[in-house]
């Protein structure tokens, strides 16, 4: 039986994208935090004669994102620079990027992601997914505002031009932030939502898309999980199967993550991650952003989720892709070997 099919579970388990706390993190608020010894040992570390990166990796995996921006703030008070100019000067690739991010608002990381998979050639379908899907619409809420500050441009405006058809349907209507966000449940439109998503897949000739479009991209998560629920007792088949057997390309990637999402945040992330090591080379932007992102608020789920999945616990995984400060930073970040 897979993980996601134990759907009865799924009603009484909390939700990272519903339950707002940091106790799941593996990132604390350092006690004692003095801002200004922080300051002096990351200046002592990047004016030497070559920059000591022990230093730079120790002070800022090991501090909140709330601390590290007001280590940035005291920093540039102090020299005159900033922070992010700094690191950008004396470091480089992946272990850069990594650095940057953690002395970045949550909000604004979030929203350079966004800019960094629609600039270019091409987009990079895979990220937006994973962003839209697994981030609250409070928090979607929040980057879209960042974005309209960074660039001037509102987010639905850029990702418009980028995205097309019915998976670009789907992510807009994601990317506007307005998923219900209440927790009650509604047990007679839980049933209506399953039929009328059996009725659009499974039981016609042809998928009717924009149906499981409005009820995946809109419906409250609580809501979907009871419909998820129903579904399987109608179907006989879970809604994941249904959409696998269903659809294709970027739209099935995406319904499929939603649901995902909607049982549990930490599994799909930790899947993420298994993926971005998999194979010949390893996808450092999506362990950079899954790492950074999810420290202060679900990381000791998804390392537990990783394990039960993989066998093996991420940080033995990290151990053996990556290395250097940038897999040591990673490792810190992560926290214990499981």
């Amino acid at each position: 039986m897979s993980v996601w099919d134990d759907l009865e579970l799924l009603l009484d388990s909390p939700s990272s994208l519903t339950v707002t706390s940091n106790v799941r993190g593996t990132v604390k608020e350092k006690a004692g935090f003095k801002v200004a010894d922080d300051v002096a040992a990351l200046k002592s570390a990047i004016e030497g004669v070559g920059t000591t990166e022990k230093t730079l990796v120790e002070v800022l995996t090991q501090r909140s994102n709330a601390q590290r921006l007001l280590i940035a703030s005291a920093y540039q008070k102090a020299t005159g620079r900033t922070l992010v100019a700094d690191l950008e000067g004396d470091t480089h690739g992946d272990f850069e990027d990594l650095l940057v991010a953690l002395v970045t608002p949550p909000d604004v990381y979030d929203c350079r992601e966004v800019i960094r998979a629609i600039k270019g050639a091409g987009t990079t379908e895979s990220t937006l997914t994973e962003m839209f899907a697994s981030r609250s619409s409070k928090q979607i809420k929040a980057f879209s505002a960042a974005y309209l500050a960074d660039t001037g441009r509102s987010m639905l405006h850029d990702l418009k031009s980028e995205v097309s058809g019915e998976y670009g349907d789907a992510l807009l209507l994601l990317a506007e932030g307005k998923r219900d966000e209440s927790t009650n449940v509604d047990a007679a439109k839980a049933k209506a939502d399953a039929k009328a998503l059996y009725e659009a897949g499974e039981k016609k000739w042809g998928t009717d898309e924009s149906k499981f479009i409005e009820i995946l991209c809109n419906r409250s998560i609580p809501q979907l999980r009871q419909t998820l629920v129903e579904y399987k007792s109608i179907s006989k088949k879970t809604l994941q199967e249904s959409i696998e057997g269903e659809m294709s390309g970027n739209l099935e990637k995406l319904l499929v993550a939603i649901v995902k999402c909607v049982k549990s945040v930490p599994v799909y992330l930790a899947e993420r991650l298994f993926k971005s090591m998999k194979g010949v080379g390893t996808t450092e932007s999506t362990l950079t952003r899954i790492l950074v992102s999810r420290s202060e608020i679900d990381l000791l789920d998804i390392r537990a989720e990783y394990k039960k999945l993989f066998g093996l616990s991420l940080h033995s995984q990290l151990t053996s892709e990556v290395s250097g400060s940038y897999g040591d930073a990673l490792k810190l970040l992560v926290g214990g070997d499981d």
